[in-house]
């Protein structure tokens, strides 16, 4: 038996013909489509990339418990499992976050790997006299150095590949390519082929760009994590810019397919294409991820499966599954051992008639909106309070995206016993210092019919809705044996079920806090601004603040004035992170 798992990262499945996109040319998912079985409903688990990826490892959730990391030494990989089993796994990946400290022993649990170079920031190639990169945004002063040190290299890193043969995308297929090719008369493999594409910088050649009448001059591929600021033929710009390059990688699954048909493959081979997650292009007015809302260009991601010995292709299943189903389904599929701590199923036993594995999906970021949905609806549930007070990492692996932790975020830990999934071992407690959004209680709950509203362009109130699926999300936090602060962040019980008065008293005060401002002649976007000024003067009991900010109610205000008032009443260290958290609500819908 033989698998093989082609995966991209920051794939919008709307961007795909597969899924019903009639402006981005994409012909090889549209062949994949009709030889494999499409899936409308698979949603993200833990976000961004390499929480993703403990999750294809473990099949377990891994933002219950902590942010981005490596593999603990108590997780049970698939692939490691696979390689214990006699099935060689190898992975072939330009995913650069593999190779830094925060990925460092995922790759190492395959038989053989294969690295390519050059993507985004990668430190791969040395130049010492470098190029000046200027980036400003409202974000913490690490992430703005991060993200300048990324630019410069990629820069760098570019000038290495200026043919399309050189392209990273390019170099990953032809070495998973080569891979199958040598092996393809041999039994019992696993490959996972990695593609970094279409995540940015949106680095494409030429000949991509001009299918979409675009040129490497008109933008330089780094599309902002952030709300929308450009006018629509800017927007249309950075849009054709991921579509070209979604196009470049259309055309190299298209030669993974052509391989497949060269051998036969299709007698023998198991082939799932997937991603981590997607991507924001500009839909609810948003750039990226990580710093709004999992809608659904986000969350609800592309996902294709073929199975030798199942006979249905060419159609659409509605069952729902997520990326912690991955793992328990390749292991399924080698007839390999399951662990028991490992909460994905198998998605294969619903794959001939559609039938359903689970009732519900969990999803989100470490200490963010935690989300869950049943297929129909969607229900975001934010923190019900400010900050990362209270919120830890359990780990024995603190490092972030590309260091260690720094003694000073390791300063209060304590050694915690450890989970029902930790095999005995105690783990790190540490206090959570950062997370993916900040302040992420100033979106509130939000729920959502996506069979009525796909695009999620109004939430709805439905107690009764609301209240099954937080039941459901305290309880799926008990099977995965969630930390117990953690329920009360989100307003939870552990031992008590969620109760319908409950949630009628916390609409009666989100409804209380909303009207507040009503009195006051306010334009809808400045009213969304100043409530998330007036949380931030309320949990930090700034009295004297708050009393001047409804003095100037008084008098009605504008955009304008409220960061005036920013600037004039707060000190100079809380200016940038004030006032992109209110332009953030005053471009909430």
């Amino acid at each position: 038996m033989k698998a093989v798992m082609l995966m991209f990262d920051s794939l919008n499945k709307h961007m795909l013909s597969a899924y019903g996109c009639q402006s981005t040319i994409t012909p090889n998912f549209e062949r994949l489509r009709k030889r494999s079985l499409k899936f409308d409903n698979f949603y993200v688990g833990s976000m961004p990339c390499m929480p993703a990826r403990r999750e294809l490892h473990t099949g377990r959730y891994n933002f219950l418990h902590r942010s981005w990391g490596p593999i603990e030494p108590f997780d049970e990989s698939m692939p490691e499992i696979l390689k214990k089993q006699g099935i060689h796994t190898h992975l072939v990946t330009d995913h650069k976050h593999y190779w830094r400290d925060g990925g460092a022993t995922y790759h190492s649990r395959f038989s053989t790997y294969e690295f390519i170079r050059g993507q985004e920031g990668d430190n791969w190639k040395g130049v010492v006299n470098k190029p000046i990169v200027h980036y400003e945004s409202g974000e913490t002063e690490e992430n703005k150095q991060r993200k300048i040190a990324s630019r410069t290299q990629h820069l760098i890193n570019q000038q290495y590949m200026q043919d399309e043969k050189d392209h990273p995308l390019v170099k990953t297929i032809n070495h998973g390519i080569e891979f199958i090719e040598t092996n393809q008369d041999a039994d019992n493999w696993f490959l996972q082929l990695e593609c970094f594409d279409p995540h940015e910088p949106f680095y494409v050649p030429e000949k991509y760009l001009q299918m979409y009448g675009l040129s490497n001059q008109d933008f330089d591929g780094w599309p902002p994590y952030y709300l929308v600021t450009e006018d629509e033929s800017r927007q249309k710009v950075i849009r054709g810019f991921y579509q070209a390059l979604v196009t470049m990688v259309d055309e190299y699954v298209g030669q993974v397919l052509d391989v497949f048909d060269k051998y036969n493959l299709w007698q023998d081979t198991m082939l799932i294409v997937n991603t981590d997650h997607g991507f924001l292009l500009g839909e609810h007015e948003w750039w990226g991820k990580n710093i709004m809302p999992l809608y659904n260009e986000i969350a609800n991601t592309p996902f294709f499966i073929y199975h030798p010995e199942i006979t249905s292709v060419n159609e659409s299943r509605k069952m729902l599954a997520q990326s912690i189903d991955i793992p328990a389904t390749l292991l399924d599929y080698f007839n390999a051992p399951i662990p028991p701590n490992m909460q994905g199923k198998s998605l294969i036993s619903g794959l001939e008639n559609d039938s359903p594995i689970r009732e519900y999906a969990l999803f989100g970021y470490h200490g963010c909106q935690i989300n869950i949905t049943d297929g129909e609806f969607v229900y975001m549930r934010s923190p019900v309070v400010q900050g990362t007070e209270g919120l830890n990492d359990y780990t024995l692996m603190p490092t972030r995206i590309n260091r260690r932790f720094t003694p000073k975020e390791l300063q209060g830990t304590q050694l915690h016993e450890g989970f029902d999934f930790t095999q005995g071992c105690a783990v790190l407690k540490i206090p959570a210092t950062s997370v993916m959004t900040t302040d992420s209680d100033r979106f509130g709950h939000r729920l959502y019919n996506v069979k009525l509203d796909p695009q999620q362009i109004s939430p709805i109130v439905e107690f009764e809705t609301e209240c099954r699926l937080l039941e459901n999300i305290r309880l799926m936090m008990i099977a995965n044996d969630a930390p117990l602060e953690l329920f009360a962040r989100y307003g939870l019980s552990k031992n008590d079920a969620v109760s319908m008065e409950q949630i009628a008293l916390e609409h009666q005060y989100i409804s209380a806090a909303a009207t507040t401002l009503d009195s006051y002649e306010l334009a809808q976007d400045v009213k969304y601004g100043v409530i998330s000024l007036l949380q931030y003067i309320d949990t930090r009991k700034l009295g004297d603040i708050r009393e001047k900010l409804l003095n100037q109610l008084n008098k009605s205000l504008s955009q304008e004035q409220l960061i005036a008032f920013i600037i004039d009443n707060f000190p100079t260290e809380n200016h940038n992170e004030l006032m992109y958290r209110v332009a953030l609500e005053m471009r909430l819908k």
